[in-house]
């Protein structure tokens, strides 16, 4: 566990917001460290690992139409995730990942590796891409904390009256 669990926590607190996870390569990693942080209840409210695009799809919204024209490890999905993520466990902020874990599955166009990291809050919804280079393992735990540092970043960032 690192500290930046706890500041996400404290920010969250103190903003009066609350946090839900929508997962995909990441197998539930991103809500295992957020829930590491003793009282995590008081803001996250959940997450669902929609590691197939169906559950992708009716779990979260993600389009059909946008997984056949990007892929289900791109921008446009880890957004619609996030956004889906958002409304499904009806949080103020959902953060979400898609990606290519390894050491299979990746193809001409996109590396083992690449992942996604969406966040949708309000009206502002936000992906970012991130390029790892580890074993399976280490690329779940990087994009994990790439997640986190998004996060971390958008609540520094945001002023809530």
């Amino acid at each position: 566990m690192s500290e930046m669990e706890y500041v996400i926590g404290a920010l969250l607190r103190e903003k009066r917001l609350t946090l839900g996870v929508a997962e995909s390569a990441s197998g539930g990693l991103i809500s295992h460290l957020i829930t590491n942080v003793p009282g995590s209840s008081i803001y996250y409210k959940g997450s669902i690992t929609a590691y197939a695009n169906s559950t992708k799809r009716k779990l979260l919204g993600v389009k059909a139409s946008t997984l056949s024209q990007y892929g289900a490890v791109s921008p446009q999905v880890a957004a619609e995730m996030a956004e889906g993520g958002r409304k499904a466990l009806v949080v103020d902020i959902c953060i979400s990942d898609t990606g290519i874990a390894g050491p299979c599955g990746s193809s001409l166009e996109k590396d083992v590796g690449l992942f996604y990291i969406g966040l949708a809050h309000k009206d502002k919804t936000l992906s970012r891409k991130h390029q790892f280079n580890g074993t399976r393992e280490e690329n779940k735990q990087s994009a994990a904390r790439a997640a986190l540092s998004l996060l971390n970043k958008y609540l520094v960032s945001l002023n809530v009256e």
